[in-house]
């Protein structure tokens, strides 16, 4: 028996809209399957563990990256059953559907629908942070890339605002705009390797960890993570001018960023950012803004099974 979480608003609507559809597909497969929607943000956290400690142990979301990495913490937070004995399965109607990029996963419904009764699975890792809200120390998990600096920065003007997010252009707009107000803070990115702890102290545009390749609507800012290898990918960006972000664009996609003078490629285990300014450095999470330094950064290794 599946659990089915659907996020009625994503893909600006998309998935509303196609809810008849794929459970009529589902139900065609003889996939036995009881649905729940989500009513707001951080709703499908509730409900995977609602449905886990009912008995659930294969989830099915149908949304995007926010509404997969909502139910991945679902998993990640319950304390019945430990993580990698529960299959999630995510029918992708988002607006970026950056996490399916790595994996390679399919968007068409039969084809996903195929894969769920073939019954293979694979692990990845997941990502842990620690950090700041609302004055009070918090811990979140993430399945795909978390950003820093600039990418919060965004994040967070988004969330404000839903209709950047929905809207290819007005996001566009946002992107744009956020250049001329984003002030960058002088940062110390801490990392660990062969046991030995290193710091970088920097300006930064941009710093992302990643466990998986792909954010941003197909950018690629950690080129070189591997999902189940129990290492992050970090990627530190010094700050540039607005028309050196400009001349930067190019280098963020077809994993070209390492070849950028202001960048800093490494994996590790272990991350910790602090702000050495005034100002907090922010944090977005697959996407979706979280919180403020101090925030360290741990692997959970092979801890989230999906179907292939």
């Amino acid at each position: 028996m599946w659990k089915v979480i659907i996020n009625p608003t994503a893909g600006s609507g998309k998935a509303k809209k196609r809810k008849s559809e794929i459970l009529a597909k589902l139900k065609a497969a003889n996939i036995l399957h009881e649905v729940a929607m989500t009513e707001r943000q951080g709703h499908a956290t509730e409900l995977c563990k609602a449905a886990v400690e009912q008995g659930f142990r294969h989830i099915i979301v149908v949304g995007g990256d926010g509404s997969n990495h909502e139910v991945m913490n679902g998993i990640m937070q319950q304390t019945v059953v430990p993580t990698h004995e529960i299959t999630q399965c995510l029918i992708p109607v988002g607006t970026g559907n950056d996490w399916i990029k790595t994996h390679q996963l399919s968007r068409n419904v039969d084809e996903i629908i195929q894969n769920i009764k073939g019954g293979k699975t694979q692990l990845q890792d997941i990502g842990e942070a620690t950090f700041f809200k609302n004055g009070a120390l918090t811990k979140r998990y993430f399945m795909n890339v978390a950003g820093l600096a600039y990418d919060a920065f965004i994040a967070k003007k988004s969330n404000e605002d839903p209709n950047f997010v929905s809207n290819k252009i007005f996001y566009l707009y946002l992107i744009l705009r956020c250049l001329f107000q984003y002030e960058p803070q002088k940062t110390r990115v801490t990392f660990q390797k062969e046991n030995k702890k290193y710091f970088f102290e920097s300006k930064y545009y941009t710093i992302n960890i990643g466990i998986c390749k792909y954010s941003g609507g197909g950018m690629q800012f950690v080129p070189h993570a591997v999902p189940n290898d129990g290492l992050f990918a970090l990627t530190t960006v010094e700050s540039m001018s607005i028309p050196g972000v400009f001349a930067a664009t190019p280098y963020l996609y077809g994993g070209k960023i390492g070849k950028h003078r202001k960048s800093f490629l490494t994996q590790t285990d272990y991350v910790k950012v602090e702000s050495l300014d005034d100002e907090a450095v922010m944090l977005e999470l697959d996407g979706e803004f979280v919180g403020i330094s101090p925030i360290e950064f741990e692997v959970v290794k092979k801890a989230f099974r999906f179907v292939v």
